[in-house]
């Protein structure tokens, strides 16, 4: 039923987390996992022209470290890896890595910024309301 699961990684704390269930599912699934990040450009929005170039380069060193860190956990475990990294709003390009990909299921985590109002992140939200595929969502609470 699964044979390519997506982990969205954003390197954070939680992501470790969420990167266990991941390669749990991969590896009891006998599937392949896509690590992928995402250099969020809005980000830029705020920022005066002479300083985008130097975080845009900043936040994909630190996605490309993401993927690495998880990848090579993955690989660790025996699994089949690809990683990616994209520029872009995170939601969108998880949904559009995963359709053109073949992706059967995604794992990814939720946000723990007001948890009590927002009980799924916002691009957890958004990519569980427009994946068509099943999203499997880990809370920060794991």
């Amino acid at each position: 039923m699964y044979e390519t699961i997506l982990f969205p990684t954003d390197g954070s704390d939680h992501a470790a987390t969420v990167a266990d269930h991941a390669i749990d599912v991969a590896r009891t699934r006998n599937a392949s996992l896509h690590v992928f990040s995402v250099v969020d450009d809005r980000a830029f929005l705020v920022l005066d022209d002479d300083r985008v170039e130097s975080v845009r380069e900043d936040l994909r060193a630190n996605a490309l470290e993401a993927t690495d860190e998880a990848a090579t956990r993955a690989t660790d475990e025996g699994l089949d890896v690809e990683t990616a990294v994209d520029t872009g709003h995170p939601a969108e390009c998880i949904v559009d890595y995963a359709d053109a990909n073949g992706i059967d299921l995604i794992v990814m985590g939720t946000s723990g910024d007001e948890y009590e109002q927002n009980v799924v992140g916002s691009v957890s939200q958004r990519v569980v309301r427009d994946a068509p595929i099943p999203v499997l969502t880990v809370g920060p609470d794991v």
